[in-house]
């Protein structure tokens, strides 16, 4: 090989590396020349444990002029927000409830960040005997049959969020219709005041397990344990959209920008370590690496009637 051949390699060696330098720093350099308000609807488990302030502490490091303004309620009511265009971007885990607002042309932009599971949460004497259960869906087959016999209480949200759309495809799986039974009580409230009522009655209720285990450890779950836990009928899958600006006057470009930061590699290490060291477990678990799997199972979810 020649010198002037060598040189060459070099030269266009430190361009490329260069290019992919600017390329990462790009999105992520200190810039104090961005500002504005970006409105984010988000379900409460996401706001709830605390790791949507954490992202966005982490994000607000490169972009200190933004403000980031979280609308905390269930996944349908964020995404009848997006409708109304009183929002920028959703967070939510509601597959059936999110493909009815993409079809509509209100999302686009949607990425699957993060992932956790389900769990079946009740008193610890366990009187339906669900403890240990692999199948969910013969568990509320229990509580169902406990419930009747006056043994049990379940609380459900009862407020279209992604928690309650997956207890009512639970019940349809059981073949069961709880509604309007004395032992089935609809909160109409979030995950952690449905968690407390379930915890003061000593009743069952589906929960999402960040929530539960962020409750449980700051000491305000002492009658509630998971019963039943894991498996794919459990999977909880967490979607951010940007809200269509092509019908809605909305603030595109940090909405961009904020979920591109999610989904970068440092988004997604912050999502794997949060809750690590305070619960032994994290609390939610990156979709960063399991993009094809996790969106099989998305259009599963949504498939559901």
């Amino acid at each position: 090989m020649t010198i002037l051949l060598r040189g060459i390699i070099i030269v266009l060696f430190n361009i490329t590396i260069a290019i992919l330098w600017f390329m990462v720093l790009h999105v992520f350099t200190y810039s104090d020349s961005i500002d504005g308000i970006l409105r984010v609807s988000t379900t409460t488990s996401l706001y709830a444990t605390g790791l949507l302030e954490k992202l966005a502490d982490e994000f607000r490091k490169y972009y200190p002029n933004v403000v980031i303004q979280f609308i905390a309620v269930g996944s349908g009511r964020a995404l009848e927000l997006a409708a109304k265009g009183d929002i920028d971007m959703v967070l939510v885990h509601a597959p059936q409830l999110e493909r009815e607002y993409i079809n509509r042309g209100i999302l686009i932009d949607g990425s699957i960040i993060a992932y956790n599971y389900f769990v079946i949460v009740g008193p610890g004497d366990d009187p339906a005997g669900i403890r240990g259960l692999s199948n969910p869906v013969s568990a509320f087959k229990r509580i169902y049959m406990a419930g009747v016999m006056g043994k049990a209480l379940f609380i459900s949200r009862g407020d279209n969020s992604g928690t309650h759309v997956r207890e009512l495809s639970l019940w349809r799986k059981a073949k069961l219709n709880p509604r309007g039974q004395e032992w089935y009580i609809e909160s109409g409230t979030g995950m952690a005041k449905t968690l407390l009522i379930a915890n003061e009655k000593r009743a069952y209720t589906l929960s999402d397990v960040g929530t539960f285990l962020k409750l449980k450890c700051e000491g305000v779950l002492g009658e509630l344990e998971i019963l039943v836990s894991g498996g794919v009928d459990l999977i909880n899958i967490y979607s951010a959209y940007i809200v269509n600006p092509q019908e809605y006057n909305v603030n595109y470009k940090l909405a961009k920008l904020f979920l591109e930061f999610i989904t970068s590699n440092e988004g997604q290490k912050i999502i794997s370590l949060y809750g690590k060291s305070e619960f032994g477990q994290p609390l939610f678990y990156p979709a960063k690496g399991k993009e094809v799997e996790l969106r099989r199972y998305w259009k599963k979810l949504a498939e559901e009637v």
